[in-house]
């Protein structure tokens, strides 16, 4: 599969974005799908993930209750909407699909939050 992440820009603090993650083919329903985020010099954080399906979701203790994670099977597409955006959220966010232990990567989009 290939992902294609999208969405992410320049946002005040308070503000929202929504990010948006494209996958090709035709198995987009079998990948359990997930955002992921790594600021300037700091390692990657689980962000999101969300079951094949989308009836189940998990999110990190930072994001909960401001971003929700969402997925269009149909569309072969997958979305992170956030709110309240602080500017600790500043990071290079990746969309990813798992499958049978598997791990593949979108190439990431800037999401810069201005205080």
């Amino acid at each position: 599969v290939q992902l294609q992440a999208s969405g992410g820009g320049l946002v005040q603090a308070g503000g929202s974005l929504r990010l948006r993650c494209a996958a090709s083919g035709r198995t987009f329903s079998t990948y359990i799908m997930g955002w992921f985020r790594q600021a300037p010099g700091k390692e990657q954080e689980f962000v999101a993930v969300i079951s094949r399906s989308g009836a189940d979701t998990s999110y990190a203790d930072s994001v909960m209750g401001r971003f929700t994670i969402s997925r269009d099977n149909a569309k072969n597409t997958m979305y992170l909407q956030m709110n309240s955006l602080k500017p600790e959220d500043t990071s290079v966010y990746y969309c990813n699909a798992r499958r049978m232990g598997i791990d593949y990567w979108g190439q990431g989009t800037l999401v810069t939050v201005s205080s």
